[in-house]
């Protein structure tokens, strides 16, 4: 299930959502990396600013999730995104699964601006991320003909190793990783009530 042998053709065809997330994330941050007037207007008018956002500009509740602050931020959510997405846009299907990931993303960054100071910035795909492993946690206590004992010790392992990570790791947005986490536990119930087992 979160083994990835198939090769970049065959992971297209199979996991569109997932691959179409992925590969905005290297588009936006090519853009936005290269020096450019246009990197700097991405930035300035995409990026999670809490002040902004107040004044009436909500696409930065969503923008976010496609920024990233530099390239090894980029690689690790895409990565992550690799492991843990296609078997969950199998699982719940493809518009379910687009409407999980934004969700948990746009409720983590709705935390973010309620519970954060007014002139916070934030990017990043993480909340979106922590959002998938809410509703594998969801599905573990209630779908365990899906996510079977070993499953089950993956999804937790990789939570014990991500929270440690966002309690430890500097210039981290705690607030948006916790309510991710939660915003996909909430929304589990309602982009997974028809669900099929992996693979079939």
């Amino acid at each position: 299930m979160f083994v990835r042998t198939e090769n970049a053709s065959t992971f297209f065809r199979l996991y569109p959502v997932v691959s179409t997330i992925i590969v905005a994330h290297v588009i936006f941050f090519l853009l936005s990396s290269i020096p450019t007037p246009l990197s700097n207007n991405i930035l300035k008018t995409l990026i999670g600013f809490n002040a902004a956002i107040f004044q009436g500009e909500y696409w930065r509740l969503v923008t976010p999730l496609f920024l990233h602050v530099h390239l090894g931020h980029m690689i690790v959510n895409s990565v992550s995104l690799t492991l843990f997405g296609p078997a969950l846009e199998k699982i719940i299907g493809k518009s379910m699964f687009l409407v999980a990931y934004v969700g948990s993303g746009v409720l983590a960054n709705v935390a973010t601006l309620f519970l954060a100071p007014p002139m916070y910035s934030h990017l990043g795909a993480s909340g979106a991320i922590f959002g998938l492993l809410g509703i594998y946690s969801y599905l573990v206590f209630f779908h365990r003909e899906i996510m079977n004992q070993h499953y089950s010790h993956i999804i937790f392992a990789a939570l014990i190793v991500g929270f440690i990570m966002t309690l430890t790791a500097t210039h981290t947005n705690i607030i948006s990783h916790f309510f991710g986490f939660l915003g996909g536990a909430i929304l589990a119930p309602f982009v997974a009530f028809r669900t099929k087992l992996y693979g079939r």
